[in-house]
């Protein structure tokens, strides 16, 4: 009986492979021969899990987002207080900054594709529903925190949760060119979160 293909599998792999290539060299870099390679697979079979390029790296910038996805949900799991919106959105926060080499690697790729989008309609609209996504998560977890009496009453969530991207795009941009460390980026996002806090009452005088 022929070989069975896990499609799905084999669509990872190849994505992965494009990953690692973007993050090293750029977009330019993702051929179709250097890509098969990398896989570990013939040109034929990336060409059967991906009709065309842009597909593939729609997929990519999907997984990407998956990979980022899961570490922030470790992170959250493992803290002090994982029920908390704060505590949620300061995760989400770290986990989207790059700290170390694999967030590193991910912020060059997104950085990469913030530039094609730039220029190619589809991969702008698979950016937009993911900056759309985060953005709507950031809110809803400013508004857990909010409700729970942990996040001063004058914070708007959605203007919030807009300034917070902004500032994680912004605080991503910086640590690749290395204008700032990771450890000065942890430090404005922790000032930042700081500044929602429900601040405590002053003494009676």
């Amino acid at each position: 009986m022929p070989r069975q293909v896990d499609h799905d599998g084999r669509r990872r792999q190849i994505a992965q492979a494009v990953f690692e290539l973007i993050s090293e060299r750029g977009l330019e870099a993702a051929t179709l021969r250097d890509v098969a390679t990398r896989a570990g697979v013939s040109m034929g079979a990336v060409q059967r899990c991906f009709s065309t390029k842009e597909e593939m790296l729609i997929f990519v910038a999907e997984h990407a987002n998956q990979q980022v996805t899961e570490r922030v949900r470790r992170r959250i799991a493992e803290s002090a207080d994982p029920e908390s919106g704060l505590t949620m959105l300061e995760q989400t926060l770290v986990g989207i900054v790059p700290v170390d080499e694999q967030s590193r690697a991910e912020a060059r790729v997104w950085l990469a594709f913030v530039a094609q989008a730039a220029v190619n309609p589809r991969l702008a609209d698979v950016q937009r529903q993911q900056y759309s996504g985060l953005a709507e998560l950031f809110a809803l977890l400013i508004r857990m925190a909010k409700d729970a009496g942990h996040v001063r009453p004058d914070v708007d969530p959605d203007r919030e949760a807009d300034e917070l991207l902004t500032l994680a795009d912004g605080l991503n941009v910086q640590i690749l060119f290395d204008r700032y460390t990771p450890e000065a980026a942890r430090a404005a996002l922790d000032r930042r979160i700081a500044a929602l806090r429900v601040r405590a009452a002053e003494p009676a005088r």
